[in-house]
């Protein structure tokens, strides 16, 4: 079967949830009731057929053909199957997945990836700001699964995350896994300052010291390391990094001790 392709016929009036276009809740759907499906977040209620030249019959291989920054939640709640965006996302893409695979090819908005607990998300093009990031009231960001930025992320990447991993391969902004509880983010290609902040526990791991670490952070020296060589091994066999991000030996600072104070920066030397 041809994947379920939804192709933009011009830029959307509205921001438009497209939580519902997921292959779990569009199975068994007859192509015109998902031309009926109301995805506009406002009072116009911009339905999919107004939006979207809808074609295909695989819900499991669904594919958005153009992008906006009006495209919201692009497969919240996904728990299996595959969801492709040609084009830039708006904001909480891949909020609160269990499984599949998300892929953006473009920028994504702010949050993309919040409440992540199972699946792959990649970015091929920038994120913004809270990567991975809690909404406000909730008490933990990302919760499991992979996360991949090809290129830049905002502030606050990984902020409140709990499990899983998060790579951003051409940097982040200031406060990188600020107020970390467990899980790891990687960064290539630099971060700003105090990664880390707050931080209880987890492992941040980057290629090149950081701009400022936080005050409270403590230098642990370099000792032999068989967590880097494994992650080393890890990303590359994953197709995350080319070549090894640590090496055998990375410097080493743990903190946050303003806080719990389990948790560890690393670096090459």
């Amino acid at each position: 079967m041809k994947a379920l392709t939804f192709t933009l016929v011009a830029e959307p009036p509205e921001r438009l949830d497209l939580s519902p276009l997921t292959p779990e809740r569009l199975a068994g759907i007859d192509r015109r009731d998902v031309e009926r499906i109301q995805i506009g977040m406002t009072k116009h209620g911009s339905k999919v057929g107004d939006i979207f030249r809808v074609a295909g019959s695989d819900p499991t291989n669904i594919v958005f053909e153009g992008g906006s920054t009006r495209l919201d939640l692009v497969a919240q709640g996904m728990r299996g199957g595959s969801v492709r965006l040609v084009g830039n996302a708006g904001a909480q893409a891949g909020r609160a997945m269990r499984g599949g695979k998300l892929t953006i090819e473009g920028n994504a908005g702010p949050h993309a990836g919040s409440g992540m607990r199972g699946g792959r998300l990649e970015i091929t093009g920038n994120a913004g700001d809270d990567l991975g990031a809690p909404l406000v009231g909730e008490l933990a960001g990302m919760n499991g699964g992979v996360l991949i930025v090809r290129g830049k992320a905002g502030a606050f990447a990984a902020d409140r995350m709990r499990r899983g991993l998060i790579a951003v391969l051409k940097g982040s902004g200031d406060h990188a896994g600020s107020r970390m509880i467990a899980g790891t983010l990687v960064v290539a290609g630099g971060t700003g300052e105090m990664p880390g902040y707050l931080m209880r526990r987890g492992s941040i791991l980057l290629d090149r010291a950081p701009a400022r670490m936080s005050p409270s952070f403590v230098e642990c020296g370099a000792p032999e390391s068989v967590f880097a060589a494994i992650i080393d091994r890890y990303l590359i066999a994953e197709g995350i990094l080319k070549r090894p991000l640590l090496g055998s030996a990375p410097r080493k600072y743990g903190g946050d001790n303003a806080v719990l104070g389990m948790g560890e920066v690393l670096f090459p030397r």
